[in-house]
């Protein structure tokens, strides 16, 4: 599928948007949103600051207006074929702009125009289903994640501070061409903390990364473990018990099903697993994934079904006082409609890391060095 044929068919989705909610248009303004329906196109400067573009989705097409000194490049870089779409139409609007005032750059009249933050369910129903083209492109970055941390894990040593371990991942991400939009690490002294952005601590004998990369608009979620000399068996018990809780989501999620369910099924297992019950309230757990890091996360109240061809990355987590270790598992995962079976694909693989089969399902152990 090329992207304008991609195009058409996300830009459909659009209009069942617009039958189901009354409205005229719809505004796109989130990173996650734009990237979606344009095929993956880059349309941020800063990682952290807001798109440089907005789109008005409408019936008859696309109104995008983006800042006059980045049309250039985006129009021939990051929109490609797109641009050769007739009901696409592109307003360069001078640096200094408001963007947000619509009036002053919309010339198509459409009394009623949705903000996407107004509709956020539907829209997020809207790109839940991947297509074999996204699948394509996001089982590629999903790889590249995972082989950036098998490299950088089988590298380092005790005396290796965090810090470290995120500079030689960092590289190896923008190295694939992908963004390294969150890069988290810690070892012992840290074990606790589930968001450990790195310090210059040294991993000592366990450490956790996590990387969180995106490419084409998509991102790939992933966390690996480390360890330097023999555990013991309790920590063996536990790090096959957190794995337990996850097997326990992978089993609950069927097309169709409300997502909020899959959080009361960890608020049961943690505690089935020898785990505190409260466990699923220390961290969030995780949820959709995609085109935004969570899309969106569990939680309680959450009105979004499953869908299949949906992504996920589901993320229990627990730390043990009595041992001082933490304990996570984290891939990016596609929950695949294979004619009467649902199907768990795990995207983010290496041949190389050590696995164990759990449930039928092949999952990774820690690296033992």
């Amino acid at each position: 599928m090329n992207v304008t044929a991609e195009y058409t068919a996300k830009h459909a989705r659009l209009i069942d948007l617009l039958d189901e909610t009354g409205a005229d248009g719809i505004e796109l303004s989130s990173t996650g949103a734009l990237s979606w329906l344009l095929g993956g196109a880059r349309v941020h400067i800063s990682l952290a600051g807001a798109p440089i573009l907005r789109v008005v989705a409408h019936r008859e097409g696309l109104d995008i207006a983006v800042f006059s000194n980045e049309a250039e490049r985006i129009a021939s870089e990051e929109l490609g074929e797109l641009t050769e779409v007739p009901e696409i139409r592109i307003h360069e609007l001078a640096w200094h702009h408001n963007m947000n005032d619509l009036a002053s750059w919309l010339p198509t009249s459409l009394p009623t125009v949705v903000n996407e933050s107004q509709v956020p369910h539907e829209l997020r129903k809207a790109r839940a289903p991947l297509m074999e083209a996204e699948v394509s492109r996001y089982r590629s970055l999903c790889q590249d994640a995972a082989t950036a941390l098998t490299d950088v894990l089988h590298e380092v040593t005790p005396q290796t501070t965090e810090r470290e371990v995120a500079a030689a991942l960092a590289p190896r991400l923008i190295s694939a061409g992908a963004d390294p939009v969150v890069l988290l690490v810690n070892g012992v002294s840290r074990a606790q903390h589930r968001h450990p952005l790195p310090t210059d601590a040294a991993i000592g004998e366990r450490a956790m990364a996590v990387v969180c990369a995106r490419r084409a608009g998509l991102i790939a979620n992933v966390t690996r473990w480390v360890r330097f000399g023999e555990p013991s068996a309790a920590e063996q018990n536990l790090d096959a018990a957190i794995q337990e809780v996850e097997a326990d989501v992978f089993d609950s999620l069927v097309p169709g099903t409300r997502l909020e369910s899959v959080l009361d099924v960890l608020k049961t297992s943690y505690g089935r697993h020898g785990f505190s019950s409260e466990e699923w309230t220390r961290h969030h757990q995780g949820g959709a994934a995609g085109y935004e890091g969570r899309d969106p996360r569990v939680s309680p109240g959450i009105p979004d079904s499953i869908s299949a061809n949906q992504a996920f990355a589901w993320n229990p987590s627990a730390f043990s006082a009595d041992l001082g270790i933490g304990l996570k598992v984290e891939d990016t995962v596609l929950l695949r409609a294979d004619d009467s079976q649902d199907v768990i694909e795990v995207l983010t693989t290496d041949e190389r890391w050590p696995t164990a089969e759990v449930r039928g399902r092949r999952r990774p152990l820690v690296l033992q060095r």
